[in-house]
């Protein structure tokens, strides 16, 4: 399985940007998919995941602001940033998991920078 996130680009502060993280083989067997984001100089931070079921989860920061889902039919994951901040600048990186004890897939990582 390859992932090939896009969507990023500059967008200034309040704005909203949408991403998609297109997988190249089936990810209905994907127990969960998920969003990191990483700023410059800081670690790489989970956002936001969702599961199999659609059960979502997202870090506190984005919480309101940011949505996360996925089409099983198209292969493919999206992230829907809206009210987006400065502090929001950084490189988002799709993955996704079949199983716990298996290794993470991961997206090549797309630039996103909110700056007026």
């Amino acid at each position: 399985v390859q992932l090939q996130a896009s969507g990023g680009g500059l967008v200034q502060p309040g704005g909203s940007l949408g991403l998609s993280c297109v997988s190249s083989g089936s990810i209905v067997d994907m127990a969960v998919m998920g969003w990191y984001r990483q700023a410059l100089g800081k670690e790489r931070d989970l956002i936001a995941r969702i599961s199999r079921a659609g059960i979502t989860w997202y870090e506190d920061s984005v919480k309101g602001r940011f949505t996360i889902s996925r089409d099983n039919a198209k292969n493919t994951m999206y992230l829907q940033m809206t009210s987006l901040k400065p502090e929001d600048t950084a490189v988002y990186y799709c993955y996704a998991n079949a199983r716990s004890d298996l290794p993470n897939y991961w997206g090549q990582g797309t630039q996103v920078t909110v700056s007026s």
